[in-house]
């Protein structure tokens, strides 16, 4: 374990800062919005908030600032579940044209105290972004639903561009990193009904440094590919709090280079994003629109897929 070890000088990153860091902040408040970028305390959210290369990219977290579940890994509060904002999905529309973004990730708290776990609430969200923007690219990173097929479908058929589901770690450690309620079967399951009823892009993080081996790693990206996960991406655990779940290592970049090789080039992912400070939407469009170049597709594609999966 290491806990009490100082972090290697490779996970060392800068206070979020500038005036478009500023201005988003601004907004999200100014309509009571959360993003998981704060709520996680994710280490690249001054970079990806600033912009550098683009109008930059905000992880909007629906449904609340609290998760019906308790993950060991995770920094958002647990329990006092409150009542679904019914001006949500309009207001995270406004803030994303306001804000400028041409690359949206949605997220959301669990909500297993719902009876379709917020997936219509989530939906809504989708279709009220393309409604004002039909030329954005909405990436979702949705929760396991508790595998409800109906609750999935209606994310599909809100129209995305890319679906994301975590399964978080490899299966031998779902718990004591996941919540019990969560599975490694159940989070496969989820990612294989997008890619089956669906020719939206799917996509899965892995974190690195909670006690994982080589081969279970190994065997994890063979599973994914077997379901039809078409991009992965890795990063180190950080632990939030002393209450949280203990590093087990600090997986050197040379390793997470060597993960992205394999990934790639063994199972042929569309792409694999990995390195310490990685994270989920780390990137996100930059990446995709980058793969489908590779692909001989554009954006326009896409959106073309999303508007034809939610039926506009």
């Amino acid at each position: 374990m290491q806990r009490g070890r100082r972090k290697p000088d490779w996970l060392k990153s800068r206070p979020p800062s500038g005036s478009r860091f500023t201005e988003i902040k601004e907004r999200l408040r100014e309509r009571d919005l959360h993003t998981v970028c704060e709520e996680a305390n994710c280490p690249n959210m001054g970079e990806c908030w600033s912009g550098r290369d683009g109008p930059g990219t905000a992880t909007f977290m629906l449904m609340g600032d609290r998760c019906s579940r308790g993950c060991n890994f995770c920094d958002v509060e647990t329990g006092g579940m409150e009542p679904l904002d019914p001006d949500e999905p309009a207001n995270v529309a406004d803030a994303v044209a306001e804000i400028g973004l041409d690359y949206v990730v949605l997220t959301s708290v669990d909500r297993d105290d719902l009876a379709d776990g917020g997936s219509a609430h989530f939906a809504e969200t989708i279709r009220e972004i393309k409604r004002r923007d039909p030329e954005i690219l909405v990436e979702t990173l949705i929760p396991d639903f508790q595998g409800d097929p109906e609750a999935i479908d209606r994310i599909v058929d809100a129209g995305p561009d890319v679906i994301a589901h975590n399964v978080e770690t490899v299966e031998r450690l779902q718990w004591p990193v996941r919540d019990r309620r969560a599975n490694y079967e159940q989070s496969l399951a989820v990612l294989d009904r997008v890619d089956r009823e669906s020719d939206v892009h799917t996509k899965t993080s892995l974190m690195l440094g909670v006690g994982e081996y080589d081969h279970e790693v190994y065997r994890t990206l063979g599973d994914l590919r077997e379901v039809g996960v078409d991009v992965v991406t890795f990063g180190q655990y950080l632990q939030p709090s002393r209450s949280h779940l203990d590093v087990f290592e600090y997986v050197h970049p040379d390793v997470f280079e060597t993960w992205r090789a394999v990934a790639e080039t063994e199972f042929d992912f569309l792409y694999c994003a990995s390195g310490p400070m990685v994270r989920s939407s780390y990137k996100a469009g930059e990446l995709f629109v980058e793969a489908l170049l590779r692909e001989g597709r554009s954006p326009e594609d896409a959106r073309r897929h999303a508007r034809a999966a939610g039926g506009d």
